[in-house]
């Protein structure tokens, strides 16, 4: 039971810091290019601004309420790119499974005593 928690918790500990790089992929790679693409925006900056902000001179008083669709965006296509790696690495898991299930088992070695008296049957044999 100890190899599993450990192999759990190197799981957990690879699985965090793929997170991350998923994440600075999206934010950093995938969708400044999107963005680009479709007309120069940036998809973190979306939102709809539901109060505006209260302000005493340069002071903010009360921060703006924000719907941010934005972030809700990227972290869509974050959860749609770590998705599609854990079902490829399950697949390639069940393949392998699969493989070593359809693997026919070596024939178990005959006993010493039967292998003695296959020889003696095909010396009688070679007798006659």
């Amino acid at each position: 039971m100890k190899g599993n928690v450990i192999d759990m918790a190197v799981g957990i500990v690879i699985g965090g810091a793929f997170g991350k790089i998923v994440t600075s992929l999206v934010n950093d790679l995938l969708m400044p290019c999107i963005g680009a693409l479709i007309g120069g925006f940036d998809f973190a900056n979306l939102k709809v601004t539901l109060c505006k902000a209260v302000m005493e001179g340069e002071e903010i008083v009360k921060p703006a309420v924000t719907i941010n669709y934005g972030t809700f965006i990227n972290e869509i296509v974050n959860f749609l790119i770590i998705a599609l790696c854990i079902f490829l690495v399950i697949k390639g898991i069940n393949k392998m499974h699969k493989k070593k299930e359809e693997a026919p088992a070596a024939p178990a070695p005959k006993p010493d005593d039967v292998v003695l008296l296959e020889e003696i049957r095909d010396l009688l044999k070679n007798k006659s």
